[in-house]
């Protein structure tokens, strides 16, 4: 009999396991399938859950390291990767390569690896997003799902589909556990949402990335100088996101955490100490009283004029409250540590204004907005909502010259600071829907599909609101339309330590 493997982590905690263990052989990949040129050594059966597990080290604190540690003691270490040294779109490239070299030579379980391949990824909402994008530009006939690990802040993603939004346990048992939900977790398809953004950028940045002294995070990033579309200064950025995109008072709140964190990492130990440290920034910003201590321009409707894409095609200029200080565009009923600003609109406003349940794999946004911290609070209550302002294939944003001179934006839980127009310039971002990916999900998880029969089609009485809106002025429409872009590559200087 083997011996069992001790494995010590950082909290100096003394863990065995039995590497002969067969539970275990259903996640297991080969060598000779993750390592070109390996001597091939079939195992007696082909594995029924094949896994690839990517781990932000430096995410969850001293969470990260630890789980990476068990991941490589209980599976083979060649199919687990740390993100701060394997970039994931290297990793996955060759992977597929050797799979198809295998495929060509004959091989009989490359095939059933391809078919049945399973990705973790074990990190923040910024983590996961980075890996949903490396997928989405390999542009497989067959994507591999993904399960995400939540040890980030928020965890929105992973709580959208089951996997709860706490840290998870880095003991061996707990991530037997977790891959024994992955094997028999559940397969939906999402969509991805493309953003992007063109805008006069200062001096002569050259050909591409890097953009000084410009604070975008790295999904969005420079697309090369196209000489008809960017003249006079102006360069365009793409990216994307498949949770949230908002723009004001939360994205603020989150710049300035990730600031912080930035600047005192010491200090941001673990999830508790980080929820309480974003806390503390709502309130000493002043967004519980921000009637009185923010100025009326820092409003949605005076920053930019806002189009929605209803029907393919047709544009037409969305009304926001004049008190809307935060806007939100969803994907999935996920934010802010798991809550749900859209809700679930009564029977009456689901006919009325032609609004349908909120699924994740139907091309639409649920686009929500918010008045001060206050507002957004009550969706601690039941029946909680923002105010719901459209439901939309597509969304574009257009400032020109305003009495401020920034505000601030964040996509899957990346914020940062945005400049906004100077003189006659302008500002344009747009947003819209071009593919899926596959997650996957476990247990009662909140995302619904509009393609599973089991899902809901009008709400129980019990589960719906008043949904009383407020009254609502005109803007008028944005003048320009782009295209989305079909790429989400990340520049070749991006860093893990840049994302959550």
């Amino acid at each position: 009999m083997a011996k069992d493997l001790k494995v010590r982590s950082d909290s100096q905690e003394t863990v065995t396991c039995d590497p002969e263990d067969d539970s275990l052989k259903d996640f297991l990949i080969p060598d000779y399938v993750l390592l070109y040129g390996s001597e091939v050594k079939q195992p007696s059966r082909a594995p029924a859950s094949p896994v690839v597990v990517f781990v932000n080290s430096r995410s969850g604190g001293q969470l990260g390291g630890e789980l990476l540690i068990s991941y490589q003691t209980l599976l083979n270490k060649n199919q687990v990767f740390d993100l701060n040294e394997n970039a994931p779109d290297k990793v996955l490239h060759q992977l597929y390569f050797n799979i198809e070299k295998l495929k060509h030579d004959g091989d009989s379980l490359a095939p059933e690896i391809q078919k049945k391949l399973r990705i973790i990824v074990a990190g923040g909402d910024g983590t996961a997003g980075w890996i949903l994008g490396v997928i989405s530009d390999l542009k497989l006939a067959q994507q591999p799902p993904v399960a995400t690990v939540p040890l980030g802040t928020g965890n929105n993603l992973p709580f959208a589909f089951g996997w709860g939004k706490k840290n998870p346990g880095t003991d061996l048992e707990s991530v037997k556990m977790f891959l024994n939900l992955v094997k028999d977790a559940k397969e939906m398809k999402v969509d991805s949402w493309h953003v992007l953004m063109r805008m006069k950028v200062p001096g002569d940045a050259g050909a591409c990335d890097p953009i000084p002294p410009l604070d975008l995070p790295h999904s969005l990033h420079a697309v090369h100088r196209d000489s008809k579309s960017d003249e006079d200064g102006y360069r365009t950025f793409r990216g994307g996101f498949w949770n949230y995109f908002s723009m004001g008072m939360d994205a603020q709140v989150s710049y300035g955490f990730h600031t912080e964190r930035k600047l005192h990492p010491e200090k941001f130990k673990n999830q508790a100490s980080n929820q309480s440290a974003y806390a503390k920034l709502t309130c000493s910003q002043g967004w519980f009283w921000a009637s009185l201590s923010h100025p009326s321009t820092w409003n949605i409707a005076q920053l930019a004029q806002v189009s929605i894409l209803k029907k393919p095609g047709l544009w037409e200029p969305l009304n926001i409250p004049p008190t809307i200080r935060s806007i939100i565009c969803l994907n999935l009923p996920s934010f802010s540590g798991g809550l749900n600003p859209w809700g679930m609109p009564s029977k009456r406003r689901l006919s009325g204004k032609e609004w349908t349940f909120p699924y994740v794999d139907d091309g639409f946004l649920e686009i929500v907005g918010f008045r001060n911290a206050w507002h957004g609070a009550v969706l601690y209550a039941p029946a909680g909502h923002g105010t719901r302002l459209a439901q939309a294939r597509g969304i574009r944003f257009e400032f020109r010259k305003r009495a401020t001179d920034h505000t601030f934006m964040r996509m899957d839980g990346e914020p940062w600071k945005q400049p906004l127009p100077k003189e006659n310039d302008t500002v344009t971002i747009e947003i819209s829907c071009s593919g899926q990916v596959s997650m996957l999900a476990t247990g009662n998880h909140p995302s619904k599909s509009v393609n599973d029969p089991s899902t809901p089609r009008t709400p129980k009485d019990n589960e719906c609101d008043s949904d009383e809106e407020e009254v609502v002025e005109d803007i008028s429409e944005a003048q320009k339309k782009f295209g989305a872009a079909n790429s989400f590559q990340l520049p070749e200087d991006f860093h893990i330590s840049q994302v959550s």
